[in-house]
């Protein structure tokens, strides 16, 4: 490997240069009006894959197209499948950057620009680190087979229809995704665990307009009233979710995970600085990081009704909404939820009022065994390529493209960021260390010879 790490080394302002190149593509997939930048970026991908003599082909979908790419096959060698993505988030809001977020700009060691760590920076680790291997030893240890979508900051529609037709082509033996974040800055981390997720939208109609409060108050339901009461029961003062069922297939955490959480360098003063809190809460019994990346949850994400003007109006509102999220771990199926929660809310709604509720998204919780020889690949991987070993997190939000590979292609993922918490995913000033580039560049290199030694079962 002395001489991949040479070339890394000899090499590391060409693949910034590549980096900034595709950084200043305005591939944002949610707004139409970005569409030839997206087209541009995805083409942008597939040639690097081509530069490499990998077999590249762009396929097509109802919305922005994937490119796949597959290096040569290895006998007896394991099969990786890389997942990223080439599109990003709308910069907005535009006069909250300090830099214009499609044109990267170097400040204090880090790039800022829109995508930097979400995904482009992080996925083309996972392109520079073949480019490697290909330029000084002109093939790789394994087959790695690539599938960076245009569609993932919205909502990824055509992913899982490619998955299906491409089944027999994806054939792999575990995925790599990188698009995490490390425990803290210094301190790599593998991701063995995500929560999945439930998200409903709630509607509440009452009167056929708007009523007097002092006139009709006390004799009609009130839909806001109503509205705050029902959602009110969902969790208990002790943070305790009170959905009929909920807790009966929660895999309670192991008592080695329990461990490595606690030995992690977690300090609850600075958490609550840096979220400017008074305190934490949550379910008892649990510590911050065990509620954060292990317990189920509900909360609220947005809630309306009634006058929202300045000063009073003494009225009684129509209709009433809210939009509500339950984060679910492993063993919690999203559909039994969802069904316990519509019965609750039937439940609980007073006469008088008409209710919707409607069902977004769903996925179930993933963990990776920490026992998997990917798993030890991975660490020893990262521990060359960033000169200290990782830590082993869960984290709480849901990357579904993880469950698509378990359910359709079989396979579990390595969950290997290289980003930081504080990189402002989706938010203004969105940033990525030039040197944890390098460094991921690096630790992915070195996890193609790890993998590579592997005996596939």
């Amino acid at each position: 490997m002395d001489n991949i790490e040479a070339y890394l080394d000899a090499n590391r302002l060409r693949n910034q240069d590549d980096l900034f190149e595709l950084l200043r593509m305005a591939s944002v997939s949610t707004d139409s009006q970005y569409q030839a930048d997206v087209q541009r970026a995805g083409q942008w991908v597939a040639d690097q894959f081509r530069s490499l003599g990998f077999m590249t082909e762009i396929v097509e979908t109802k919305g922005h197209p994937i490119v796949y790419a597959e290096t040569p096959p290895v006998q007896g060698a394991p099969i990786v499948l890389v997942y990223g993505h080439y599109d990003v988030q709308p910069p907005d809001p535009l006069d909250e950057w300090v830099t214009p977020p499609f044109e990267p700009t170097i400040r204090d060691g880090n790039v800022y620009a829109r995508g930097a760590t979400d995904d482009k920076g992080q996925m083309l680790t996972h392109i520079k680190s073949a480019q490697a291997w290909m330029e000084t030893e002109g093939s790789l240890p394994l087959q790695i087979k690539y599938v960076i979508e245009g569609e993932e900051e919205c909502g990824s529609s055509n992913l899982d229809p490619f998955l299906q037709q491409y089944e027999d082509r994806l054939e792999a033996d575990i995925a790599v995704i990188s698009d995490t974040s490390q425990f803290a800055k210094g301190q790599p981390a593998i991701t063995y665990g995500l929560k999945g997720i439930v998200y409903f939208e709630l509607y509440l109609e009452g009167p056929k307009q708007d009523l007097h409060s002092g006139t009709f108050g006390g004799a009609v339901s009130n839909p806001v009233n109503a509205l705050t009461q029902m959602l009110g029961k969902l969790v208990d003062k002790n943070g305790r979710i009170q959905i009929p069922g909920f807790y009966e297939d929660v895999v309670e955490l192991e008592q080695r995970e329990r461990e490595q959480f606690a030995a992690l360098p977690f300090s609850e003063d600075e958490f609550k600085s840096k979220l400017g809190i008074e305190d934490v809460h949550g379910e008892q019994g649990y510590t911050t990081l065990e509620r954060r990346w292990a317990r189920p949850t509900c909360d609220l994400n947005g809630i309306w009704g009634g006058y929202q003007g300045e000063g009073a109006k003494t009225v009684l509102p129509a209709r009433a909404g809210a939009k509500f999220s339950c984060r679910l771990v492993p063993n919690q199926d999203p559909d039994k939820v969802r069904d316990s929660i519509q019965k609750m809310l039937e439940e609980l709604l007073p006469p008088g009022l008409k209710m919707e509720v409607i069902h977004h998204h769903g996925a179930p919780g993933v963990v990776v065994s920490l026992d998997s020889p990917y798993m030890s690949a991975a660490a020893e991987a990262i521990g060359k390529g960033f000169g200290t070993k990782p830590v082993f997190i869960r984290e709480g939000g849901s990357i579904p493209v993880v469950t698509a590979f378990r359910e359709l292609l079989g396979i579990d993922t390595l969950l290997l960021g290289w980003g930081l918490d504080d990189d402002n995913t989706h938010g203004p000033n969105e940033k990525f260390s030039l040197d944890d580039y390098y460094r991921g560049t690096k630790a992915s290199a070195h996890l193609w010879q790890e993998i590579s030694k592997i005996i596939r079962g």
